[in-house]
């Protein structure tokens, strides 16, 4: 029975319900060039609502998706959600040991599969498993349909579990943020226009799944889109007047220099937010000029929530945030920087970046010990590096592990890409730190040629000595390649990367020791011998 206190709270989704009554007949979602208006959405959560309460989901219940983008799939979260259960969106990690290690980890209720995600769900798990749109038996789709659209009782209260959050997985297995009702609302209930129209072609994780809440909730248009593609992104956003969109920094720099960015109509755009990596000025001073003043950088974390943002007004009040990664502090958000000897940091000296906010995960699910060393007394220890300037912006250079200090200088990896990226050549550079350099620190990193051009291996090392010194050319092992590997959310690989430069790298030494090899000279540049056969330039297999 619920007390007075309880009673009145209501959760993000009445207020997203609300919403959808009052534009009943607009379109609030786009999918495959089709409109579900507010009225649909509204009857399709609570059909869902029915059905998942048939199958025993209820408050302290978890639902577990691997969704794609589809309208289906954020009606069952919604529905998920109204009845008081947690739900989260599952990632498609390629390995399929890693995937059941994950999914065995947060322990869902029930896991929902669609047609085209039935091949991720593991082998051996102790959930019970529904599908939409494929199979015989479990269809939730056609629970679903059989339901009453009447109103559901919502059953969440502020402090139950209501979303986990996959993190990005680079370093293994990822982990599972937590957050309660309360918690999710902070960061979903940010005023947003209601004419905005937001495209949503990537995995529905953490910053997808935000704002698709957040222009919902504003009474806005979400754009479906299966995923990412960089022609389909431009011809979308003339198609659609899409007014906002998010790319993760590889993306952004693919969508920008994609022969039709030049063709299409591309007025409709208000802000392109970008995050998730490094981007050296002389790439966000290109975007701009093909996007126009439309740059959002956001600075945050899964665990974190949104910290920092640099606007397009600030890119343009002030040029040389073009080299920020961080950006203007948010309302309630406190920041603090931490020296490795855990002495709090002055503003302008670089350290650990520490984050308190009410949006803040609150721990990991069934993590405790690691939950112990991210989480302190409200406290988001990032596991990023970077200092608070003089204005009171958050510059952020980097994860703490590929950040270096060199003769008493941080060398971050935009500070190793900006000079490559300069190159007439090289259209996109990225450095990712190893540890297995013979002076105990290096980085790998990948360049990626214009079309039709070649990477210059010599020229890369000398602009890489003449703006950060002998010392950090000497640690890095530099490659050529067509595409930089990425994760299955867009981000840059290093796993991958670091791959890619230890099989290069016994390649060469095999074409270099093979004793009816053509004759060729080599040199070596920090652990990578670059082979230069007769009549060709610098061999990067």
């Amino acid at each position: 029975m619920k007390t007075p206190e309880t009673a009145v709270f209501r959760s993000y989704v009445d207020v997203l319900l609300d919403r959808l009554e009052q534009h009943a007949d607009r379109a609030m979602l786009r999918y495959l060039d089709g409109d579900v208006t507010g009225r649909a959405l509204r009857a399709s959560i609570y059909r869902h609502a029915r059905a998942l309460a048939m199958l025993g989901i209820k408050r302290g219940s978890l639902v577990a998706q691997f969704a794609p983008n589809c309208p289906d799939a954020l009606a069952i979260r919604y529905a998920a959600n109204l009845l008081g259960a947690a739900t989260t969106f599952l990632p498609a990690i390629a390995s399929a040991e890693t995937r059941a290690v994950y999914v065995a980890r947060i322990r869902p209720t029930l896991l929902v599969a669609f047609a085209q995600t039935a091949h991720l769900v593991p082998d051996a798990i102790d959930a019970r498993v529904v599908y939409v749109g494929t199979g015989d038996r479990s269809r939730l789709d056609h629970l679903a349909r059989m339901q009453p659209d009447l109103p559901v009782e919502s059953g969440a209260q502020p402090d139950d579990l209501a979303v986990i959050v996959a993190s990005g997985g680079s370093t293994g297995v990822p982990k599972a943020s937590r957050r309660s009702f309360a918690a999710y609302a902070t960061l979903v209930s940010a005023p947003s226009p209601a004419d905005r129209r937001q495209l949503v072609n990537g995995a529905l994780a953490y910053l997808s799944q935000v704002l698709v809440d957040n222009t919902l909730l504003g009474g806005g248009t979400v754009v479906l889109k299966p995923r990412y593609d960089p022609a389909d992104t431009l011809a979308t956003i003339e198609a659609e007047r899409i007014t906002d969109l998010l790319l993760v920094e590889p993306q952004l720099f693919e969508t920008m220099d994609h022969r039709d960015a030049g063709r299409r109509d591309l007025s409709s755009l208000r802000a392109i937010v970008h995050m998730g990596g490094s981007a050296p000025a002389i790439l966000r001073r290109r975007a701009i000029a093909r996007f126009g003043p439309v740059l959002t950088h956001m600075y945050g974390a899964s665990e974190a929530g949104l910290v920092s943002v640099l606007t397009p007004s600030d890119y343009l009040s002030d040029p040389r945030t073009l080299e920020s990664a961080g950006g203007r502090i948010r309302p309630g958000v406190e920041v603090r920087i931490r020296h490795a000897d855990g002495r709090l940091a002055r503003d302008g000296e670089p350290g650990g970046i520490e984050v308190k906010s009410a949006a803040v995960a609150q721990g990991y699910r069934h993590q405790p010990s690691e939950a112990a060393r991210k989480f302190r007394d409200g406290w988001c220890v990032t596991g990023d590096v970077g200092f608070i300037d003089a204005k009171g912006y958050l510059q952020v250079l980097g994860r703490a592990a590929d950040v270096a200090e060199t003769d008493g200088v941080v060398i971050a990896p935009a500070q190793i890409e900006a000079p490559l990226c300069a190159l007439p050549q090289v259209r996109y550079a990225v450095a990712i730190a190893t540890g297995d350099s013979a002076c105990g620190f290096g980085w790998n990193v990948v360049a990626t040629p214009w079309p039709r051009q070649r990477i210059d291996i010599e020229q890369c090392m000398r602009a890489i000595e003449a703006a950060c010194g002998a010392q950090v050319a000497r640690a890095v092992r530099l490659i050529a390649a067509q595409r930089v590997p990425l994760t299955e959310q867009g981000k840059v690989d290093g796993a991958a990367i670091g791959q890619m430069c230890e099989a290069r790298l016994n390649a060469t030494d095999s074409a270099s020791n093979t004793g009816n090899a053509q004759p060729a000279s080599e040199r070596l540049y920090g652990g990578i011998r670059t082979v230069t056969l007769p009549g060709r330039q610098h061999l990067v297999l």
